[in-house]
């Protein structure tokens, strides 16, 4: 312990403090309003020679500076060989709880990102409009200038069980346990941070977990974590398809890693398996068809001719993953646990009247906050159009009259309108005639007509 606040006194660090900005840095308040430029008398940084990098204060967005946790070591830690260090830092990668992990250079991935202009320029997007921004995701620089070489890790969930054996949800697997960007953000902390011990220097590093504009799967398959499926999934040997990708962009050099020589080979389970057929050709998806797009991405109408293939899925779809042979028998030991979370609470009869505090509590914590309330009544009113019951009809007939949203309320009329017998006829004549929405009234009057002629057959 003594050591421990010898080292700290002599950098001007806080031992007790767990962030990896030097204490000092603002000793009085004066001096806050005023911090002094990196490189001059009193910027605890410049003025430690281990230390003497970019002024925290000037670290690009999303970017942090992890110091060394043993500097007196750092020149023995400095002098292990490169390849050594890789490996050290695979290592602790591992007992981090990550299941593969790859390093690459920082080389620009054109060539992925000729095939996303392709892909943009076909419309396969829908309203995902972001991808198409002008921000340039083939240049790793660009995220963390300075850059050097880059890591990529993938962490494996619990793939999805049979619905008929298993309490879970009808939501995608990777929703089932507990909100992934904190998880992966967390351990991609740790991992820098065992990256700057490793190497003894100050370590800069800008954290990815697929909300920054970089090529994730591309550079997991440069760095040899996996390769590309069929249905444009990252595939891992040895744990399949249902891992989740994170990235740090790192300032320190790296020996990369090769790509895998693998491939699907002539297997094309995964496309024949696509409920709605968005696997258009192999490795593109019409994200427009893609149930996971309408049911997570999109704001907009689920197009009719689409909404019978969503079945019973609420959050997303598995079923190109599930027809994966690569996922058919993967080990299940060290995965991410699934959250334990009751079927009841997802009843789509309970989710279309779900008020704001219930949703908040629901999915509170889960990759689930990325829907609304009103995109998950939306979806809830889908799955009871497609499975009609009197406790359906019901609920379906409440939200069609009571629910403030109008992509609500115009869903509840198609649902409705697929359920057998004819004693809410009234109601959909009523929201036909009446409802403010120009778009609830229309397919209130397409469900008369739905419902009209399923009596007549």
């Amino acid at each position: 312990m003594a050591q421990k606040w010898d080292r700290a006194e002599r950098l001007g660090l806080d031992p007790e403090r767990k962030t990896t900005r030097p204490a000092g840095l603002f000793p009085d308040p004066l001096q806050k309003r005023n911090p002094p430029e990196c490189g001059s008398v009193g910027c605890p940084i410049s003025e430690t020679p281990a230390l003497a990098v970019t002024h925290p204060l000037q670290l690009p967005p999303g970017v942090e500076l992890h110091l060394p946790a043993r500097v007196e070591d750092g020149a023995a830690e400095a002098s292990m060989q490169p390849d050594q260090l890789r490996e050290g830092i695979r290592a602790a990668a591992a007992r981090l709880g990550f299941h593969a992990t790859g390093f690459t250079s920082v080389a620009r991935l054109d060539e992925d990102a000729g095939r996303l202009t392709c892909w943009l320029s076909r419309g396969f997007h829908g309203d995902m409009d972001y991808l198409a921004s002008e921000a340039d995701r083939a240049d790793p620089v660009a995220l963390l200038p300075g850059a050097a070489s880059m890591l990529v890790v993938a962490l494996a969930h619990a793939p999805p069980r049979s619905q008929s054996t298993s309490n879970d949800p009808p939501i995608a697997s990777f929703a089932l346990g507990p909100d992934y960007h904190a998880v992966m953000k967390k351990k991609l902390s740790a991992l820098a941070q065992a990256c700057a011990d490793l190497s003894g220097r100050p370590v800069r590093a800008r954290a990815c977990v697929d909300t920054a504009p970089v090529l994730e799967r591309a550079a997991a398959r440069r760095a040899g974590v996996g390769f590309i499926g069929r249905n444009t999934m990252l595939i891992v040997p040895g744990w399949g398809s249902h891992v989740t990708l994170g990235l740090l962009v790192l300032d320190l050099p790296l020996p990369p890693d090769h790509p895998l020589a693998l491939s699907c080979h002539e297997c094309d389970a995964c496309m024949r398996a696509c409920p709605t057929g968005a696997l258009v050709e192999p490795f593109t998806v019409d994200a427009r068809r893609c149930i996971s797009y309408l049911t997570i991405e999109s704001s907009a109408p689920i197009p009719k001719p689409l909404r019978p293939l969503l079945g019973q899925r609420l959050f997303g779809c598995d079923a190109c993953q599930e027809a994966c042979p690569y996922n058919v028998a993967p080990p299940a030991c060290g995965r991410a646990p699934p959250r334990s979370a009751s079927a009841s609470a997802w009843e789509p009869t309970r989710l279309l009247a779900l008020g704001s505090s219930a949703h908040r509590r629901l999915v509170r914590g889960t990759a689930l906050q990325r829907v609304s309330r009103n995109r998950l009544a939306r979806n809830a009113a889908v799955a009871l159009g497609n499975h009609p019951c009197p406790a359906a009809a019901d609920a379906l007939a409440r939200a069609l009259q009571q629910h403030p949203s109008a992509m609500v309320r115009a869903h509840a009329a198609w649902a409705l309108g697929r359920q057998p017998g004819a004693p809410y006829r009234s109601v959909l004549e009523q929201a036909a005639a009446t409802d403010a929405d120009a778009l609830v009234r229309a397919e209130a009057s397409d469900a008369l007509d739905h419902n009209g002629s399923a009596r007549g057959r």
